[in-house]
């Protein structure tokens, strides 16, 4: 017989959350009304709310500029915002975790759900269900284009059921809700300030990925190292006709650089990349471009051959700015670790899946198509502490590709999450007697 009973209702519930969460998209450090809603949610439950400062670190990459954070904090004011944890997070410092002791003594488990949007149109298309059922994004420009709208969800769900049965809980349950996993910049942060230090089984997750509905992936390995990199050349302006000696081409130096980047040998330990996603420069046809600007990043299958890359490209940007007589400046805005999953915790994922209604196939370990995964963070510190830790994947029809502009998920794979995870606590429990 279960430990934790899960009552109709809050299967409903859960896609309510979700579909609130898809209308009001907030991207990474912004993630006001969302994480306000979830901290006021924990705290109704009973749960022990800890948020901004207080789990995020000063340490963070890849900050909104303030104008921007304070556009956002006003929508949220207005769009349903609990303004108790709203003043915490000013600032971007919009990171929850919510604790929950059991009666019993056990192991501290750790559940990790993120809760950004990305910065994409959604599609206005009469087809596309959050347009059918009317919870289509008000906010012009961002969608829920990855599913983290479900995971935050989930991660409610799962809090509101051990509310409910905290008699039946061994130890401490800890369930992180972490900002700005796109672009890989808000698990470094929470990992500084501490959140994941006393945990003994990690457990994070991700919906689709190409896995159909029905699916359960235990564990994720093949996770790529990445940096996300920032760069600007500053040059001088000067009249293109009349005396182009006297300026300093900052666009040459720019350009130079990406093809430098992209010529960088391969490393034989192991696969990489290197890509420069765009490149902004200049003023004008006659005018000698006195800025430019590149953001790109690399990659690499383990510390080795990424750390490689990454002292490449640094040494590249560094070398065009002098060859053209410019000045370089850069910012690494994101990062993410390679870690792979605990065989151990893994198995117990699947144990737990296997008894799941709608679960259908389950595989133990499979390699992350998607590439990059700041949970590694996360991850590592974990496994480095002594614990266990694992990245699931919980298969879902896609109406589209992942940061695609008609993405949305087959709701169904809430219940399985929510359910498998339960029962993974369960499994946990069995393991540690």
């Amino acid at each position: 017989m279960s430990l934790f009973t899960i009552p109709s209702n809050s299967l409903e519930q859960m896609k309510v959350w979700r579909r609130s969460f898809h209308q009001y998209p907030e991207v990474g450090w912004t993630e006001f009304r969302t994480a306000s809603i979830i901290a006021n949610e924990l705290k109704n439950l009973g749960f022990q709310v800890q948020v901004g400062r207080e789990v995020v670190s000063e340490n963070r990459m890849g900050v909104p500029s303030e104008e921007i954070l304070t556009k956002v904090y006003e929508s949220a004011v207005k769009n349903g915002g609990h303004i108790e944890y709203l003043e915490k997070m000013v600032g971007g410092y919009t990171g929850v975790v919510g604790t929950i002791q059991g009666s019993k003594p056990g192991p501290t488990i750790g559940f990790r759900f993120d809760m950004d949007a990305l910065d994409i149109l959604e599609s206005k298309e009469t087809t596309h269900l959050p347009i059918e059922e009317e919870f289509v994004s008000e906010y012009e420009g961002r969608m829920h284009a990855c599913g983290h709208d479900a995971h935050s969800s989930i991660g409610l769900g799962l809090a509101t059921i051990l509310s409910q049965n905290k008699e039946n809980i061994e130890g401490i349950i800890k369930i992180i809700f972490q900002p700005a996993e796109e672009g890989v910049r808000g698990a470094k942060s929470m990992v500084d300030a501490g959140v994941v230090d006393d945990v003994d089984y990690f457990l994070s997750m991700h919906v689709g990925t190409g896995s159909p509905l029905g699916t359960v992936i235990g564990g994720s390995n093949g996770f790529l190292a990445t940096s996300k990199i920032d760069a600007t050349f500053t040059g001088k302006a000067a009249h293109a006709g009349a005396e182009p000696e006297k300026g300093t081409n900052a666009l040459l130096a720019a350009a130079s650089a990406i093809l430098g980047l992209h010529s960088i040998s391969r490393h034989s330990g192991g696969a990489s990349r290197i890509n420069v996603g765009t490149c902004i420069a200049g003023d004008g046809r006659n005018i000698i471009p006195s800025h430019a600007s590149l953001k790109l990043e690399t990659r690499g299958e383990n510390s080795v051959v990424h750390t490689y890359v990454h002292e490449q490209a640094i040494s590249v940007l560094e070398g065009a700015a002098k060859m053209h007589g410019a000045n370089l400046s850069y910012e690494i805005v994101g990062e993410a670790r390679t870690c792979s999953s605990s065989n151990e915790l893994a198995e117990l994922v699947i144990k737990a899946a296997k008894e799941v209604a709608g679960v259908n196939e389950v595989i133990p370990i499979a390699d992350f198509a998607a590439g990059s995964e700041d949970a590694t963070f996360m991850m590592e510190r974990v496994q480095q502490n002594g614990g266990l830790s694992t990245y699931s994947i919980f298969g879902t029809t896609l109406a589209a590709g992942h940061h695609h502009e008609r993405f949305d998920i087959d709701e169904a794979v809430l219940p399985i999450a929510l359910q498998t995870w339960l029962a993974t606590i369960e499994q946990i429990y069995q393991h540690e007697r």
